[in-house]
């Protein structure tokens, strides 16, 4: 079965030097029907503004995966680390017993266009930690490109769940197919473009909760891109 969750339909906030989405319940977006989908609790689509961004804040026990779409988005927390994350780089914090991070856009004319994933790890109070990792494009050109998983295999960050998050850049005319692991549900954001899941339309922003198909098939007549969860 295949449910649709159109970008329309996500909680919107215009905050002026904030532009942000989301596909689930957060902050003052309260959807009792969409509280998160498995261990996937948080999709927020943002776009910060120019210089603008999130001050010191604080997290506990969750996995926290950032991922670019343009721009940069400048990174600072408790742990030590400092760094610049931009488009094909993708970042995990496990936020464990606690970790306080900052994010802001360090650029004085771009803004930064990002999705901010949280997923639930596998047991409360692990250690914190951080990677951040860096993906060149063609990889995931007409193929699913393994970007996260429980083991970091094939260079991927490791998530403390099991859970594998891919990305994709399907071509025009062009398709990608996917196994789902026996018992796992899937979940499918666009990014780009327009894309068919077995057959079922969806456009920029769209999202898609998968359960229960033995196979599924991404073809694109204009071209898309997408992230795909497998989770338990």
């Amino acid at each position: 079965m295949i449910t649709l969750r159109p970008s329309r339909e996500r909680g919107h906030f215009a905050h002026g030097w904030l532009d942000t989405y989301h596909s689930f319940s957060f902050a003052d977006y309260h959807d009792p029907e969409h509280m998160g989908f498995r261990k996937l609790r948080v999709i927020n689509e943002d776009k910060v503004a120019p210089g603008e961004g999130f001050p010191p804040h604080s997290h506990q026990n969750m996995e926290i995966i950032t991922y670019i779409l343009q721009g940069g988005l400048q990174h600072k927390d408790s742990m030590g680390n400092t760094s610049v994350i931009r488009p094909g780089e993708v970042q995990r914090m496990s936020a464990g017993t606690g970790v306080t991070h900052s994010e802001y856009n360090p650029s004085p004319k771009e803004p930064v266009h990002l999705l901010q994933i949280w997923i639930y790890p596998g047991r409360p109070g692990l250690q914190p930690g951080y990677e951040q990792k860096l993906f060149e494009p063609s990889g995931k050109k007409n193929k699913l490109r393994l970007v996260a998983s429980p083991d970091g295999r094939d260079g991927s960050v490791t998530v403390h769940q099991n859970a594998c998050m891919y990305d994709a850049a399907i071509e025009p005319g062009k398709s990608v197919k996917h196994a789902p692991e026996a018992g796992h549900g899937q979940w499918i954001q666009i990014t780009h473009g327009e894309l068919k899941l077995n057959g079922q339309k969806l456009g920029p922003g769209d999202g898609a909760a998968v359960e229960g198909e033995k196979a599924l098939t991404f073809e694109s007549d204009k071209g898309a891109e997408f992230i795909l969860f497998d989770l338990e």
